[in-house]
């Protein structure tokens, strides 16, 4: 009796371990494993960096008792397909490279010049030019302003407070996090100058304000629900989210939203949004 459990537990562990010699030989070490939130790879300009934003659906918008406005409501359901989003706004000395002049170096309008500094003072449109410059440049990716909801979802990573660092809106805790006034003295700030948030992107809710893709609506009833930006002409001109240095404001919350017409403005500046050709 013995001698038959002893050869039954044989049996079992040498079929164990044939299976998982079976499963090991399934593995093909030339498929690279899935990339994590907020893995950074670099861009083709001196100190250009992305990080990879992950797949996944989010709650977009907020609701009027966590301080939201009409035109971040109706709260829907959006899917983000994965990309990669710049980890710093696009700078002025990244805007010189390619584009041989900066804008922000203007003494009528001096907010801060250098550079590390983020590139203001651009209309929608320059940026637009600067992004087909830089897919001529580089011809392995496909660069392109984000879509808002692209934004909101980076912006969150994975979190649904007012903020991606909480509920909190003490100056003890933003100043962590952001560049706002008066703290700023109402100037921009070089980029990467705070924390970033869970997905290792700076300055996404203070420094300048940014330019998106999608026109400016003033309510969410018909907007894309796949992460597409909002191409249907609205009330207004683009979708800014992000800045706050112009005079006496709070960082922005995850939903705010704001809109500009698309000719340069002194606040406004743009980070890029980027995915394999």
């Amino acid at each position: 009796m013995i001698i038959f459990v002893l050869v039954q537990s044989l049996v079992l562990i040498t079929s164990l371990s044939l299976s998982l010699l079976g499963t090991q030989a399934q593995y093909n070490p030339s498929v690279p494993p899935p990339a994590e939130a907020g893995c950074v790879s670099a861009g083709p300009l001196n100190g250009m960096e992305f990080a990879y934003i992950p797949s996944g659906s989010f709650l977009m918008g907020s609701a009027f008792s966590k301080g939201g406005n009409i035109n971040q409501w109706p709260r829907h359901t959006v899917h983000i397909n994965s990309f990669q989003l710049m980890t710093t706004e696009v700078t002025q000395g990244m805007w010189e490279e390619v584009m041989g002049c900066n804008p922000s170096d203007n003494p009528d309008n001096d907010k801060g010049v250098g550079n590390s500094y983020p590139v203001y003072s651009v209309s929608w449109d320059d940026c637009q030019e600067f992004i087909n410059n830089l897919n001529e440049i580089d011809t392995s990716h496909t660069y392109r302003l984000p879509s808002e909801s692209e934004w909101e979802y980076a912006c969150r990573a994975g979190t649904a407070t007012i903020f991606f660092w909480g509920d909190s809106d003490s100056d003890s805790v933003i100043v962590q996090y952001c560049w706002y006034s008066p703290i700023s003295h109402y100037d921009v700030k070089p980029v990467a100058g705070k924390e970033p948030n869970p997905w290792g992107l700076y300055d996404i809710c203070g420094n300048v304000w940014e330019w998106y893709q999608d026109h400016h609506h003033t309510d969410y009833n018909g907007a894309p629900t796949d992460g597409s930006a909002w191409e249907t002409p609205g009330l207004y001109s683009r979708v800014t989210r992000g800045g706050k240095s112009i005079p006496n404001s709070r960082p922005s919350p995850s939903a705010h939203r704001f809109a500009f017409g698309i000719s340069a403005n002194s606040s406004v500046g743009f980070r890029l949004a980027r995915s394999e050709r």
